[in-house]
């Protein structure tokens, strides 16, 4: 039985094996699919979002992953494991331009290229690794690999004699002789070079860089019918390294090693969550590894905040609002209510990104967490009213609660948003409590954000938070969701918004 091949993302099978491809249906109210979005774009080549979309169900990869995050605190090791992702990322582009190509010489001698810059790519991060202590299994894995790949007889004669071709190809030297509309080539005898001459005189008519200004073009290779004809007849000046060329190609077709570019893929995962939060923790805001637990639901979260929007606000300069989040012993449900716009549905999103990023094995938003390793997230968010569904919106919230409740398991995280809105005060609170009770009854970790204030004190297992305003302005919201009882005015709130009736509408209505 041959080993596993080394991986920096997954230590269980199973977890590997896993469907990916299909984005979840709670990223979009979690508005994780704006995180991933940008997690991905420029990245398309690797095909990362399945990675990003699917939770790890053992914690020892969880473990796992977390250590190679640990060694990429290593602002040279990231970087240098980037520039390996840059010399593979060119060596695709040489294949792919040479596969357009129609010379086969030309086609050929690209595609040598294309292996001088992966031979160069593998041997600088073999070097790179080993002069690293590394704390991770999956990295020093990876490394004992490709020491042994890179020092192996076989790859030691394809990079020099990559190399040695490279070097005889270049070394030819020809001249042309243009006279009218003939061409004649001949060997290199010490003439004067014309064509270094010519620009050096161009020189001078140089344009100013513009590369701010506009992206390069894609260079086009494919050459013309003269330029194949002068290419045709410098292979016949010098059959011998063309003959080598034709050769080294047939005997390379297939150079790339699969363990060394599924590691060039993985290892995206890391640098491109590492490139999204650089610019957030450079605005002051905190990432931390959790200590993550697979039967233990006591959760503590300091100073976390709803990644998506943080992303915004620090592009326009604005603050980032703080939160925590704790539950011990029995609780396991959070009641959030308080004042519309004041912060509920962001400290809810916040929640349930906590736990799939966890779920994933990346460092999450706060300087201290502790988080319950989930197997699913669900969600429950408000929806608009649908015309052509004339089972009424009450009827649709019915059957989503159902279908959470069928489906989630004791290992899963439920966030509600203004569930039962539409109905009358005595049966939001009716509903919602059967709801609430059944949630505690699977001992599903929840967050349920209500203007029912009755929910939040259902028992030991619920938590009543409230979202806060100035105490000196009670319609300026500060966007704190802090842990005490309901005030018992988030309904009323609710009306009054409804009708414009509160403080602040009414001293509009006037003025006007």
């Amino acid at each position: 039985m041959t080993a596993a091949p080394p991986s920096v993302l997954f230590t269980d099978a199973a977890d590997a094996e896993l469907p990916r491809t299909q984005e979840p249906a709670f990223f979009a109210d979690l508005h994780l699919d704006q995180v991933v979005g940008a997690l991905v774009s420029g990245r398309g080549e690797y095909a990362l979002a399945p990675f990003f979309h699917t939770p790890i169900r053992t914690l020892a990869t969880v473990t796992h992953r977390q250590d190679v995050f640990r060694d990429l605190a290593d602002p040279e090791l990231a970087a240098g494991l980037a520039a390996f992702g840059a010399g593979l990322r060119a060596m695709r582009q040489q294949v792919r331009q040479a596969r357009e190509l129609h010379h086969p010489y030309q086609r050929e001698s690209l595609l040598v290229d294309a292996i001088g810059t992966y031979c160069a790519a593998v041997r600088e991060v073999t070097a790179l690794l080993a002069g690293r202590d590394l704390r991770s299994a999956g990295l020093r894995a990876v490394h004992e690999y490709l020491a042994a790949y890179a020092g192996d007889a076989r790859f030691t004669a394809l990079a020099e004699s990559t190399a040695a071709l490279r070097a005889r190809l270049a070394e030819i030297r020809y001249s042309l002789h243009i006279s009218g509309g003939r061409v004649r080539v001949s060997g290199y005898e010490e003439q004067a070079d014309y064509g270094a001459r010519v620009v050096a005189v161009f020189e001078r008519f140089g344009q100013e860089d513009t590369a701010g200004h506009r992206a390069p073009p894609a260079p086009n290779l494919a050459m013309n019918h003269v330029e194949e004809a002068v290419l045709d007849r410098v292979a016949r000046l010098f059959p011998e390294p063309f003959a080598a060329l034709d050769a080294h190609f047939a005997a390379h077709r297939d150079f790339l090693d699969p363990v060394v570019t599924a590691f060039d893929r993985e290892i995206q995962f890391y640098l491109a969550y590492l490139d999204f939060t650089a610019p957030l923790k450079a605005a002051g805001l905190a990432f931390c590894l959790p200590e993550v637990d697979d039967t233990a639901k006591q959760t503590l979260v300091r100073d976390t905040f709803d990644l998506a929007l943080a992303a915004k606000l620090v592009r326009e300069g604005s603050p980032v609002v703080l939160n925590d989040v704790e539950l011990s012993g029995p609780e396991r449900v959070i009641v959030v209510s308080g004042p519309n716009q004041g912060g509920k549905t962001t400290f809810a999103r916040a929640f349930g990104q906590l736990h799939h990023l966890a779920a994933l094995g990346c460092p999450v938003p706060g300087t201290q967490a502790r988080l319950f390793l989930c197997d699913q997230v669900f969600t429950h968010f408000e929806q608009g009213e649908n015309l052509a569904d004339l089972s009424g919106k009450l009827y649709d919230d019915l059957v989503r609660t159902h279908e959470i409740l069928q489906r989630a398991t004791p290992s899963s995280v439920v966030v509600m948003n203004e569930v039962f809105t539409s109905t009358t005060l005595a049966d939001a609170v009716l509903l919602g409590t059967s709801v609430l009770r059944a949630v505690v009854a699977r001992d599903l970790l929840c967050v349920c954000v209500t203007f029912v204030d009755e929910l939040a004190s259902l028992g030991p297992s619920t938590v009543s938070m409230v979202s806060t305003v100035a105490p000196d302005d009670p319609g300026h919201r500060t966007y704190r969701v802090v842990r005490r009882p309901a005030d018992g005015l988030a309904h009323a709130l609710s009306v009054a918004e409804k009708y414009r009736l509160t403080y602040r509408q009414l001293k509009a209505r006037i003025a006007s």
